[in-house]
């Protein structure tokens, strides 16, 4: 089955990644793309919705149905947060989507793959002392527990970015010109962008064992040839 995908946060580095690598890939029938603002691409197998509240997606359900893959990049920083606040906007937002999508789904949802870009250091027993390790340890316990087809909870650590693309942050800019010194030296903490996009593609394609996937699975499922191509 081809896949039709729901992105979320392509305007930021991860989710332009994952859009750019969905566009390319011949498994990948269609994307849809809700945002805050225009992401600024444009395809034939694109849609986006503008959409400003993600605590409250009612106005755009009906044109959320029909598809079977859902990628949620979407997220913001803890710094300058109180944990409240930091919780609310990454673990709250996160659940509403997805159980909204359940909602919309019905058992349907059961045929769809739903992926979270959490981090590496991501706290499962949400018992450390590091407040967004702890929110996002949550979020991803909490997304496990979801009656989807499976649910992947993605850590990449230092990302490579894609060369083209426009989202990428300026300090991973700054250190790609030392990336294969440091993919060397730290294989367990980095990965590439397009690494990042064809795992997602992957795993809703063929599934994998583990459902919190660190570097190394992310790395290890994007070299899986699931088409004749990548």
């Amino acid at each position: 089955m081809k896949i039709k995908a729901i992105i979320t946060g392509t305007t930021g580095m991860v989710g332009e990644g994952v859009l750019h690598e969905c566009l390319l890939h011949p498994e990948v029938e269609s994307v849809l793309v809700i945002n805050r603002k225009p992401c600024g691409v444009k395809h034939e197998k694109l849609k986006e919705i503008i959409h400003k509240d993600f605590f409250n997606v009612s106005s755009i359900e009906e044109q959320l149905t029909g598809y079977n893959a859902c990628y949620f990049c979407a997220g913001v920083s803890s710094v300058g947060k109180k944990e409240e606040d930091y919780k609310r906007l990454t673990c709250d937002l996160t659940l509403n989507f997805a159980t909204t999508i359940i909602k919309i789904y019905g058992e349907r949802s059961r045929n769809m793959t739903f992926c979270y870009v959490s981090g590496v250091g991501t706290d499962s027993t949400e018992k450390r002392k590091s407040m967004w390790a702890r929110v996002k340890g949550k979020t991803e316990n909490d997304l496990l527990k979801l009656p989807f087809k499976a649910a992947y909870m993605f850590r990449p650590g230092f990302i490579k970015p894609t060369k083209g693309l426009m989202n990428a942050y300026k300090s991973y800019k700054l250190f790609t010109p030392f990336y294969p010194v440091l993919r060397k030296l730290f294989p367990k903490y980095i990965v590439t962008l397009e690494e990042i996009g064809l795992a997602m593609i992957n795993v809703s394609l063929i599934g994998s064992e583990n459902k919190v996937l660190e570097c190394k699975d992310i790395v290890k499922l994007s070299n899986v040839i699931t088409s004749g191509t990548k």
